[in-house]
């Protein structure tokens, strides 16, 4: 909950910026996305295959050939809809994955950028999940599962839609007159919201047209004043062209976003387990996707420099989520099993990173320091430079049962630590925890 919940915004950036975001969000850490669409059904190039095929000029050459390669004359996109069957389509067991992953929250897209609602949208008739394809109510049968394992539920939103035609007539106005808006995208909002409450909307699509054409400062301040969701909803910053990085809730800057440096405000990485697409592709290969010590490395940098990590999968138009990004998704949870005390609610460190004879990435927690190391130490002791040590200073292994033995490198600053063989753990990272310390 908000402390200051009785404060009200007014429609504008200093207002809307001002909010505090709510504490579950940086405790949570660890996200799972999922991009799953219409554009699963083809599952080739990307989720962005419309686009790809008729929208950008001149076409994508693969695209056109994989149509006439594969599918009669003239077919087009919305005719993948009804094979959108979703026949596989478990929340429960979704939803168990995601617990054993070690995510604390979950975003599912509601909409893409093609238009297609994974709900019975008043506002998108016969272009959503319950009108054809799975005839089922994706958003709220997921929500439903997720929250039952006190998982934190959030649903992705594209404010534009490549090819509606109120979007299309707008746009060719300059964004001097808002149908689309009014007739289709806040309609849509104020439902999806008041309907699934959600506790973070993933705003995106937004880069085309400023703030004011979508409105996004009038439908924020509702948002935050009057809603069913006001104290706990969380937003990013994808709100209009120019507001990325600079206004909303969280920052997610841009995708794969990766700072320098400790940042100032609080952000998120967004990541995909295949790295050539969020939404599921037919023809994706291992090599193509990030391993499980790549995706550990990546979570542990992340958080060490205040950030969440959001990891996207995609599901198979079927409604199952491929074996291979299965094992990712237990493989981090089993690795957060051990070492997720220095990652859920823990704080950046007066270090981030210390580059000793591998790398080492500190967080916080109360007064325990964690030094995670995301490689195997060459030899079995390891020198850390940072910490100030004292009197009292104890070293733990996370996971291992006896303090570890330590010398002080010089009179109150520095550390060599004597490491045990350390346990196998398919994520190659390792968890060290500091007390007494500063």
């Amino acid at each position: 909950m908000l402390k200051n919940s009785a404060a009200r915004y007014t429609p504008d950036w200093t207002s809307l910026d001002s909010r505090p975001l709510p504490a579950w969000y940086d405790e949570a850490k660890v996200g799972i996305f999922i991009h799953w669409g219409v554009f699963s059904v083809p599952g080739f190039g990307s989720e962005w295959f419309w686009w790809h095929w008729k929208g950008q000029e001149p076409p994508d050459p693969s695209c056109v050939k994989f149509m006439s390669e594969n599918y009669p004359p003239g077919f087009s996109y919305p005719e993948f809809a009804p094979q959108f069957h979703a026949e596989f389509f478990d929340p429960e067991e979704w939803a168990d994955l995601f617990k054993a992953s070690g995510a604390k929250y979950v975003v599912l897209t509601a909409k893409h950028h093609e238009g297609f609602t994974n709900w019975g949208s008043p506002n998108s008739w016969n272009w959503n999940s319950v009108d054809t394809g799975p005839h089922r109510d994706l958003v709220g049968d997921l929500g439903d599962a997720v929250r039952n394992r006190s998982l934190h539920y959030g649903l992705y939103n594209s404010l534009f839609e490549w090819f509606n035609p109120l979007y299309l007539t707008d746009k060719k106005n300059g964004f001097k007159t808002q149908e689309f808006v009014m007739q289709k995208l806040l309609p849509e909002l104020y439902n999806m919201v008041v309907r699934y409450r959600p506790e973070l909307i993933w705003s995106d699509g937004d880069w085309e047209a400023p703030d004011t054409y979508w409105h996004s400062p009038e439908f924020l301040a509702w948002l935050y004043n009057d809603s069913p969701i006001k104290d706990v909803i969380v937003t990013n910053d994808r709100w209009g062209s120019g507001c990325s990085c600079k206004h909303g809730g969280y920052y997610n800057c841009e995708d794969k976003y990766t700072p320098g440096q400790l940042p100032d405000h609080k952000w998120e990485k967004c990541t995909s387990v295949d790295t050539r697409s969020w939404g599921y592709r037919r023809n994706m290969k291992l090599s193509e996707l990030m391993d499980l010590p790549t995706i550990v490395k990546d979570l542990v940098a992340t958080v060490a420099l205040g950030g969440n990590y959001l990891l996207n999968v995609g599901p198979t138009p079927d409604g199952m989520i491929p074996a291979l990004f299965e094992e990712r998704l237990r493989g981090l949870g089993a690795w957060l099993q051990v070492n997720g005390e220095a990652i859920y609610a823990s704080k950046p460190w007066r270090i981030q990173l210390e580059n000793s004879t591998i790398p080492v990435w500190y967080t916080s927690k109360g007064s325990s320091v964690y030094a995670t190391l995301t490689a195997n130490p060459p030899k079995p002791s390891l020198q850390l430079l940072e910490p100030k040590t004292s009197a009292s200073t104890k070293v733990t292994l996370l996971g291992f049962p006896v303090p570890l033995p330590w010398t002080p490198l010089q009179p109150g600053v520095g550390l060599t630590i004597l490491l045990p063989n350390l346990p196998f753990t398919a994520a190659q990272a390792w968890t060290l925890r500091l007390d007494g310390v500063q």
